[in-house]
């Protein structure tokens, strides 16, 4: 990250400096309204504002508390020790640490040149954010993003190990500029910034952790994964292979979890990335048809059919000249 940045989050703040001064204990009057502990967003946030930006308090313990809104935290520089509903995490240089709303967080007191930046983001944000990255469905992003806005799927956070992923870094210094500067019509780069990387985050699944207690989470991303990637000619045992699970052990988890199989999920990002295919290129209906796995045309019109109620060609009459 630029000096110029690492220089601005550096910088004593009050807080740090009464705690220098001998306060032993965080004063959550500054974070929280009520009797609990939680971090309040209408205390952090200007009224207004979706994300917003604030470096990390150190010298000091954060005692077990949650959040009413998405805490991202980015490692600057140094490192510095969480406690997540019961797991420890050392987050280092480069790493990021996405927190729902569901997450109990301690933290552990950081020293002066343990750099890091915390992103407050109010879930209403993420639904802007997608609308930046595109039409395409991705159970992927449903997966990762419902978990954060919503807390419909049981994760508490994402450990990022990404600290030599360049795009990842370059969005990630994007963002905290643009929110250290009051620059005009951030809202929108923010957004789109975002979107960007979240985009880049879908490709590095296979450096995020969830947690022990979540094994069953961190094999369900590897299956969003591994059809994204091959849902063209992937095979559940070659799956069963890549995650070193028992085939049969995989396919029962698999449809536990979802309640699909795996050639449902798979037909599924067939028939979406067709879909998609249909509104957005000029390609035949036979050539998007081959290009998303299907070689019997039959069967993908019979198919598509009965997931949109109409055949492709008219799904792409109707999706790009719509009073026609």
């Amino acid at each position: 990250m630029k000096q110029e940045i690492i220089a601005d989050l550096s910088r004593i703040t009050e807080e740090e400096q009464a705690i220098l001064d001998g306060k032993t204990e965080v004063e959550k009057e500054r974070y929280s309204s009520g009797q609990k502990f939680v971090m309040d967003a209408g205390k952090l946030l200007e009224r207004g504002k979706l994300i917003d930006i604030r470096p990390h308090t150190r010298f000091i313990r954060f005692p077990a508390h949650s959040h009413n809104y998405v805490e991202m935290i980015y490692m600057c520089q140094g490192s510095t020790v969480h406690t997540i509903n019961g797991d420890r995490i050392e987050l280092k240089t480069g790493e990021l640490l996405i927190l729902n709303q569901n997450a109990v967080q301690e933290i552990e007191p950081a020293g002066r040149d343990d750099i890091a930046v915390n992103f407050l983001i109010l879930p209403e944000f993420f639904d802007q954010t997608l609308q930046m990255i595109g039409a395409e469905e991705n159970q992927l992003k449903d997966f990762i993003v419902g978990c954060l806005k919503s807390g419909e799927v049981p994760l508490c956070y994402l450990h990022y190990r990404i600290a030599d992923v360049l795009p990842v870094q370059n969005l990630i210094e994007n963002l905290v500029w643009t929110l250290l500067h009051h620059q005009s019509n951030k809202r929108s780069i923010n957004q789109i910034t975002m979107g960007l990387l979240f985009l880049q985050l879908m490709n590095y699944t296979d450096r995020v952790q969830v947690g022990e207690q979540y094994f069953e989470q961190e094999m369900l991303l590897g299956v969003y994964r591994y059809i994204e990637e091959h849902y063209r000619e992937g095979s559940l045992s070659e799956l069963a292979e890549e995650l070193h699970y028992d085939f049969y052990t995989l396919s029962r988890m698999i449809r536990r979890l979802t309640g699909k199989n795996y050639t449902e999920l798979v037909q599924n990002k067939r028939l979406t990335q067709a879909a998609y295919l249909l509104e957005t290129t000029g390609l035949s209906v036979a050539d998007i048809g081959e290009r998303v796995g299907y070689e019997n045309m039959s069967y993908f019109h019979r198919i598509f059919k009965e997931r949109y109620g109409m055949s492709p060609k008219k799904y792409r009459v109707e999706k790009t000249h719509p009073m026609a």
